[in-house]
C-alpha cells in the first residue's frame, strides 16, 4: 500500500498574471524559397545510385581481368570448352 499523502496540484490565483509565451527563436520570411525535404532526398539518392554503380562497373572489370589471367591454368579438356562456348556454336545441342 502507499503511504504518506497524496500530491495536491496547485492552482494560481485568479488574480495572477500569466506569462507570455515566447516565439520561436527563428522567424520565418513568408516569402523565402524552401527547397521541399523530398526533392533534395531524390537528388542524394540519386547520387548515390551513381557511385555504387560506377563503383560495381569498375570492381566487375577488375574481377574480369584478373579472372582472364587465371585462364592459363585450364587444362586442354577444359580449354576447348570454354572456347566452344566463347564463338557460340550452340547450334549442335
Amino acid at each position: 500500500m502507499a503511504q504518506g499523502k497524496l500530491k495536491v496540484k496547485t492552482k494560481l490565483p485568479a488574480n495572477a498574471k500569466k506569462s507570455n509565451k515566447k516565439g520561436s527563436a527563428v522567424t520565418k520570411r513568408a516569402n523565402a524559397p524552401i527547397k521541399r525535404k523530398k526533392q533534395s532526398q531524390q537528388e542524394a539518392q540519386k547520387l548515390k545510385q551513381i557511385i555504387t554503380k560506377t563503383v560495381n562497373k569498375a570492381v566487375e572489370e577488375d574481377i574480369r581481368a584478373q579472372a582472364g589471367k587465371t585462364q592459363a591454368n585450364l587444362s586442354k579438356a577444359q580449354q576447348a570448352v570454354a572456347n566452344y562456348h566463347k564463338h557460340g556454336n550452340m547450334s549442335a545441342t
